[in-house]
């Protein structure tokens, strides 16, 4: 198993200190977010021996996000994708990642999505690069996304060279993940806080309710050998929660090497 970490885990901290949270930590991989590369960064990358893993855009997804600032616009958030995916691709990832948004009262919202899940593959392709959708959980329905399984992305990708983002914390049935093992580009792991406070709640792997060892057994089974990324939202004031637990506000590499460890953990436990 290769692990990487996505910047939103260490959210407050700057790109060049990820990479040496990352590498001090023994992570081998970096989920790059595109709203914290700057000048230089690139060349950054590539001197840290990290690769770039399941990326993210700035502008993440075709509808807009209530609590992430973006243009209001579809046709203008799927232009900044693309710019983004364009950046992005710059650094070699496994794949670029995007959401849908959510449908609020949009009554076109699928078709909307369809065309710029169109776009969004064409840039991909024009840049040599993978682009992935992501599910995500019902109840964040009104903050992220209307499409919560793999099958419900599918139909929406339709032909288009698109992957499926699985990220643990939104998709952890392995009865509905099996099926499409081969479609899965990249892999986002978190566990449930229970009770959890908010869309931007989550603990390391292992320290939840989220059972991770048949995930893993049936990503293993189907062939599945990419990169499995730690991605962890823990609310210190930035989302509105200055939840007192926060894994934002604990230092870079401390939680990077919690985060590895957690997931080795979780991993060695299949089979068992």
């Amino acid at each position: 198993m290769r692990i990487g970490i996505c910047e939103f885990t260490t959210l407050p901290a700057s790109f060049e200190e990820d990479l040496a949270a990352y590498r001090a930590a023994g992570v081998e991989g970096i989920g790059v977010c595109e709203l914290k590369l700057g000048e230089g960064s690139a060349e950054a990358l590539r001197a840290s021996g990290l690769r770039a893993t399941a990326c993210v855009p700035a502008v993440p997804s075709i509808l807009p996000l209530p609590l992430i600032e973006g243009p209001a616009s579809p046709d203008d958030r799927v232009e900044a994708l693309c710019a983004g995916v364009r950046r992005l691709a710059e650094l070699d990832p496994v794949c670029v990642l995007f959401l849908t948004g959510p449908a609020g009262e949009r009554e076109d919202s699928r078709e909307v999505v369809r065309e710029g899940i169109r776009e969004v593959a064409a840039a991909g392709a024009a840049a040599g690069v993978r682009v992935a959708l992501e599910p995500v959980h019902p109840s964040q329905n009104e903050v992220f996304s209307f499409v919560h399984t793999i099958p419900d992305a599918l139909e929406l990708i339709g032909d288009e060279d698109v992957g499926i983002l699985l990220d643990t914390y939104h998709v952890a049935d392995p009865v509905a993940i099996a099926p499409f093992v081969g479609r899965i580009a990249a892999v986002h792991v978190a566990d449930w806080r229970e009770p959890t406070r908010s869309a931007f709640d989550r603990v390391l792997p292992g320290d939840g309710v989220l059972d991770l060892r048949p995930v893993f057994e049936t990503l293993e089974a189907g062939g599945y050998d990419g990169w499995v990324d730690v991605e962890i939202f823990s609310d210190n004031g930035v989302f509105g929660d200055a939840f007192p637990d926060s894994l934002w506000d604990v230092e870079p590499t401390e939680l990077a090497r919690r985060a590895r460890e957690s997931v080795e953990r979780a991993w060695t436990r299949r089979g068992r």
